[in-house]
């Protein structure tokens, strides 16, 4: 199979403690790869340090191939978006926020607006291009957010608790917009999420974390149908005290 992630004896310690140790682990290029476990699992110091934002203590970590250990270089970066549980907009309009990305990328107006226009029908913001980002509602911003990140079609999106805050008409736009990214510009998607659901859902694979470490992964239909580890079950059938 073909890796956009493989990742080998990764370690990440805070002052002294040791919040992640995984000894290896996989991601699928172009699917969508759930990270399931309790809080304080480290599943997001791992979407940090995939994206650059936290540097791993020890370890191996290649993209595409190509080692980064936490540390992405600007082309690797450019590769990547990143859309957190509390959304975040910038102060001007739903259209200047869309467009952001792409002129940094130097794409052509025509281009820009084509792009924008097609995702704000997407996400049902079209008669919103011109409002300030700030005014918006939290669904909305949050959907902005996301829209925002996919728009210049990053070889990989990286989701820390999306739709935790939303309400259901939200969530289901929000993977509405996931699986448009996956199925029409072939994005790896990386999605950390509490919602068992959420996750069987989405996932077309499943990485279960519980004190740092991986205790199971493999496609979500095995890890929700048949885990092969009991620890995996009892969190999965809410019998797992945390």
């Amino acid at each position: 199979m073909n890796m956009i992630f493989s990742i080998k004896a990764l370690t990440k310690e805070y002052n002294g403690r040791k919040v992640l140790d995984i000894e290896e682990l996989y991601m699928e290029k172009g699917s969508i790869t759930g990270i399931i476990g309790p809080s304080g699992a480290g599943k997001s110091t791992l979407l940090y340090i995939l994206n650059g934002l936290e540097k791993a203590s020890s370890g191996e970590i290649f993209f595409n191939g190509k080692k980064i250990n936490g540390e992405p270089d600007i082309e690797a970066r450019r590769k990547m978006s990143m859309v957190f549980q509390k959304p975040t907009v910038f102060n001007m309009s739903v259209y200047g926020n869309m467009a952001y990305s792409l002129k940094l990328r130097g794409f052509s107006k025509q281009e820009i607006r084509n792009r924008v226009i097609e995702l704000s029908r997407f996400i049902s913001m079209e008669d919103k291009l011109r409002q300030r980002a700030v005014t918006l509602s939290g669904g909305e911003a949050q959907r902005l957010s996301l829209a925002r990140a996919i728009i210049h079609r990053p070889e990989v999106l990286l989701l820390d608790e999306p739709t935790a805050n939303l309400d259901p008409a939200n969530v289901a736009m929000m993977e509405k917009l996931i699986l448009h990214a996956r199925t029409e510009y072939g994005t790896s998607i990386i999605v950390v999420t509490h919602n068992m659901f959420q996750a069987k859902r989405l996932s077309d694979n499943s990485v279960f974390l519980l004190n740092g470490n991986v205790i199971e992964s493999g496609s979500s239909a095995q890890i929700f149908g048949s885990p092969q580890d009991t620890r995996t079950l009892d969190f999965i059938e809410g019998k797992m005290i945390y």
